[in-house]
């Protein structure tokens, strides 16, 4: 017997064979996924690696998904603390940049700073490519191939633990100097980008071996900025490390909740934003 397709069955399987229509089913697959890689949507459409990269390029420029190194990643998905660098670079970029842009305006020329690990921080670097004669020392592995050579005199990393989700050291704020002896630091600012901060338990991020690392800083600087972008108020992590009242600035790139705002200004913390 032969078979009749209806017109309305020729229109369904012509539009799921089109690219348009693809890419909608794309958009809806990284979206309920949260991340997925190339091999997997392409098993799934039963189409090219290639075709598949094509229209996550074009999902990309549309600005409906995040591309990443082998697959993609939904903007709604809010990449956990652990997510890997590729992921966590493509991320919140705009509001990265913003206050990157913010903290070089209280960075003084000639002035020690101590910088650690993420993303964030990155931006800050490219942001202090007109400063000269800095001092810095950060445990962030990735922060030299940001820096201008001409904006710093010194550039020191913390030796420790490599962890590879950050591409940071976590270790002491401390050289080793000669025989046993340890040679300490103090800087006039302290840098850091934190994962989340509550009213009650202040600031945090999701390791404790960072979280020392991020509170060594603090006590050997003489004021302390929070780099936090604004997806981040309100998010409770494993492992706090200061509270609200403890730091100078707190830098964002919009202004921050109104019970972050009040409390903040009655703990006598300056905040940044554009």
């Amino acid at each position: 017997m032969t078979q009749v397709t209806t017109g309305s069955t020729r229109n369904d399987e012509l539009k799921r064979r089109l690219p348009a229509g693809r890419k909608a089913r794309l958009a809806a697959a990284v979206a309920e996924a949260g991340q997925v890689t190339v091999a997997e949507l392409a098993e799934r459409f039963e189409v090219s690696v290639d075709t598949i990269r094509r229209d996550l390029d074009a999902l990309d420029a549309d600005g409906v998904l995040i591309r990443t190194h082998g697959g993609a990643v939904s903007p709604d998905a809010l990449p956990k603390p652990e997510s890997g660098l590729d992921i966590r670079k493509r991320v919140q970029t705009a509001a990265k940049e913003t206050i990157g842009r913010l903290t070089a305006q209280i960075v003084e020329d000639g002035s020690s700073v101590l910088i650690n690990g993420g993303t964030t921080t990155l931006a800050v670097a490219r942001s202090l490519r007109e400063h000269h004669d800095l001092t810095i020392a950060t445990n962030n592995l990735l922060l030299s191939g940001e820096l201008n050579p001409q904006s710093y005199r010194n550039l020191y990393v913390f030796g420790g633990m490599v962890r590879e989700s950050s591409q940071a050291t976590v270790c002491k704020v401390a050289f080793s100097g000669s025989g046993d002896r340890e040679v300490e630091v103090h800087a006039d600012l302290a840098l850091i980008a934190v994962g989340g901060a509550t009213l009650e338990g202040g600031f945090c991020t999701s390791n404790i071996a960072e979280a020392e690392v991020m509170r060594d800083m603090m006590d050997h600087a003489d004021k302390v900025a929070i780099l936090i972008d604004s997806t981040k108020f309100h998010r409770k992590l494993f492992a706090h490390f200061a509270s609200l009242d403890e730091v100078d600035y707190v830098i964002t790139e919009t202004a921050p909740p109104e019970d972050f705002a009040a409390a903040l200004s009655a703990a006598g913390v300056q905040v940044l934003h554009a």
